[in-house]
């Protein structure tokens, strides 16, 4: 089975989140422990402000991502933490290709709600483009097949 997800995914779902709070909590404990915060308030405020801002993003973008997916012909095997479920092609309703976030999301509706959601949500595999607009082709593979399956002509 082909992978179809990207490998970086582990790096931007589990280890940047953990330098972004790990980041704002040093520069917390430094400022708390130079005593900065009592002249300029801003030494906690922006953390705060930040942490916050990060979580939300993180929730909305990162948190909700597949760890891994595969490709098995007409199905895909997709897996999220310790639950791993088998994803028939013609149960998927579309197929949506992020265009403007980085990293690019494509993100599968399910007719019926799985063990996962009705929704999986996963960073395709890529290669180095310099046009921002192309379609991608882990997207565009699976909505030709998924077609395909839909009308068998």
């Amino acid at each position: 089975m082909e992978r179809i997800s990207s490998g970086q995914t582990f790096f931007i779902k589990r280890i940047f989140p953990a330098f972004w709070f790990g980041f704002l909590a040093l520069f917390l404990v430094i400022g708390a422990a130079t005593g900065a915060w009592r002249k300029e308030p801003v030494f906690v405020i922006q953390p705060l402000l930040m942490a916050a801002f990060g979580f939300f993003l993180f929730r909305k973008l990162l948190w909700d991502l597949a760890d891994e997916v595969r490709d098995g012909g007409n199905y895909l095997l997709v897996r999220r933490g310790s639950v791993e479920e088998r994803i028939a092609l013609a149960s998927v309703m579309n197929v949506d290709s992020s265009q403007f976030t980085n990293p690019r999301r494509i993100t599968l509706r399910l007719r019926a709600a799985s063990k996962l959601g009705d929704q999986i949500v996963f960073i395709p595999k890529t290669s180095f483009q310099l046009n921002p607009f192309a379609r991608n082709p882990v997207a565009e593979a699976l909505i030709l097949r998924i077609d395909r399956l839909r009308n068998p002509t």
